[in-house]
């Protein structure tokens, strides 16, 4: 019989020795990022006031059809930083969520950076 790693824990694990570094902060606020099976989504958080400042996920009406690839987490990066923008926000802290940098991961950064976030 195989044994295989339970990955979500493992994830949870790299998520909380990740969150215990760093922190939103109204100034430079945390870029959270999760990603399922059948989209991903995006939230910009301020840590100190417990507030979602900006969200965007893969399942909006803007990124209809594009389902779970790098092509729509492009697209949902360059959303979530345009929304960032009307609300003043340039510089946030990226917070991959335990993920590995690749992938869909990389992209939304991409995407995210391209749109005109710095982190």
């Amino acid at each position: 019989m195989v044994n295989r790693p339970d990955t979500r824990s493992q994830r949870i694990k790299r998520h909380k020795r990740v969150r215990g570094k760093i922190s939103g902060t109204p100034e430079i606020p945390r870029l959270d990022v999760f990603r399922s099976n059948a989209h991903i989504y995006v939230q910009i958080i301020d840590d100190v006031n417990g507030v979602t400042l900006a969200a965007a996920s893969s399942n909006e009406k803007e990124c209809e059809g594009l389902g779970s690839n790098c092509e729509a987490a492009a697209k949902v990066g360059k959303l979530i930083a345009e929304r960032a923008k009307l609300k003043g926000i340039e510089n946030v802290c990226f917070d991959r969520g335990g993920y590995l940098y690749h992938g869909r991961i990389k992209a939304l950064a991409d995407g995210a950076r391209e749109g005109g976030l710095n982190f």
